[in-house]
């Protein structure tokens, strides 16, 4: 059975950690942000994935656009198939991607839907749509993805009409209190998001499951704490006492609101000359230095400095890493990618990743330039380098 992915901001950060996870066969892009996967819905480890706002089962696929030819599919559809939905209230919602359709048509659509399910004598409330697409918000408030819920997504893919019901959403109370509700943050070194670390750890992982991820620049812990919430051994080093004093707390304060009992190691390293002690099934997941958080244009010196100071460490710890690491190790790390003059300055040391023992890994649904996170007028973005040791 397939599924269907609604990707985040940056599709491409989804698609590399789908094609990470489930191998590029699997994986079918879809114009405009979205996905179909050979794999149930069921199948898919929805809470780890940072990347995918929304996942769906593939119930049709109707060859047609017409909004008018889907509606005569959908008004007979629903009426046979909400006599297995249990007895209650049934609510629903639409959401449309790429079709021709204004919030007016799918109002009457609902409305179309609510009577003629009502003709069974079930009750039906229509969840409205302010736009097209039924915000997360609202899907997880008039619980869309219960079993008495039904989000109905229509994405356009070519000539054809996918037809999907959610099964599941980002949990978006979850992801505000591990960023924002930690007891120890510390916006001078950088805050790294929590679905962006899912993401790292996810493309460190491969198709595998790894039961430790090393996170050698651990600062105030967030993908320590993203790893244990996957399940996985947390081990992180840092060269600030204080980073490290941080990250001990912060996973103490995970470890206790979400009653996690993983192994956890955290001390104090530096990343260009530390010797950490590797189990087998390690994977590294880390965001590297970045350098300046530069909130206006560099000067050409200052964007030097930057990238050189950057530079420097990055390379001695690409070098201390590979003389520890196994054959096939894999890592991930968020590196800086500088965006000035309409230009991404990459860090120097990638172009001798090989000198140093590593390989890219390259993936089928992207290319390296599209793995950079990155918001509009921010000058420091996060290249996600995803390597192998040789």
């Amino acid at each position: 059975m397939q599924s269907i992915a609604i990707l985040g901001r940056q599709p491409a950060l989804g698609l590399a950690e789908l094609e990470s996870l489930f191998g590029a066969e699997k994986i079918h892009p879809l114009h405009g942000g979205g996905a179909l996967l050979d794999i149930s819905a069921g199948a898919v480890p929805f809470a780890r994935l940072g990347g995918v706002i929304k996942l769906g089962t593939v119930l049709t696929i109707l060859d047609t656009t017409d909004w008018f030819e889907i509606e005569k599919f959908l008004l007979p559809a629903c009426k046979e198939h909400s006599q297995y939905v249990p007895e209650g209230k049934l609510t629903i919602g639409l959401s449309v991607y790429g079709l021709r359709v204004s919030t007016k048509m799918l109002e009457r659509t609902s409305l179309s839907i609510k009577k003629t399910i009502k003709t069974t004598g079930r009750p039906v409330r229509i969840v409205p749509n302010k736009t097209l697409e039924i915000s997360t918000p609202q899907i997880l408030h008039n619980k869309l993805t219960h079993e008495n819920g039904w989000e109905l997504v229509f994405y356009r893919d070519g000539s054809k009409t996918i037809v999907a019901r959610t099964n599941f959403v980002q949990d978006i109370e979850s992801y505000t209190a591990r960023d924002q509700a930690r007891p120890m943050r510390d916006s001078r070194v950088g805050m790294l998001p929590p679905k962006l670390a899912q993401i790292i750890i996810n493309l460190a992982s491969s198709n595998t499951s790894p039961e430790t991820v090393l996170d050698p620049f651990c600062g105030t812990g967030v993908v320590l704490q993203e790893a244990s919430l996957m399940g996985m051994n947390a081990y992180g080093t840092d060269i600030e006492p204080r980073m490290v004093d941080y990250s001990i707390a912060n996973l103490k304060w995970i470890r206790e609101k979400w009653r996690i009992d993983n192994y956890v190691r955290i001390e104090v390293g530096d990343a260009t000359n530390h010797q950490w002690k590797f189990e087998e099934g390690t994977v590294v997941a880390c965001e590297g230095y970045l350098g300046l958080p530069f909130a206006h244009l560099p000067s050409d010196k200052q964007l030097q400095e930057s990238v050189q100071a950057s530079n420097t460490v990055m390379k001695a710890f690409l070098k201390n890493l590979s003389t520890q690491a196994g054959s096939g190790l894999r890592a991930a790390i968020a590196m800086p990618a500088w965006h000035v003059n309409k230009k991404i300055i990459h860090l120097p040391c990638l172009a001798q990743i090989e000198a140093f023992g590593w390989q890219r890994v390259n993936f089928k649904h992207v290319n390296f330039d599209d793995l950079i996170y990155h918001r509009e007028d921010q000058i420091v973005g996060r290249e996600l380098v995803v390597l192998e040791k040789i």
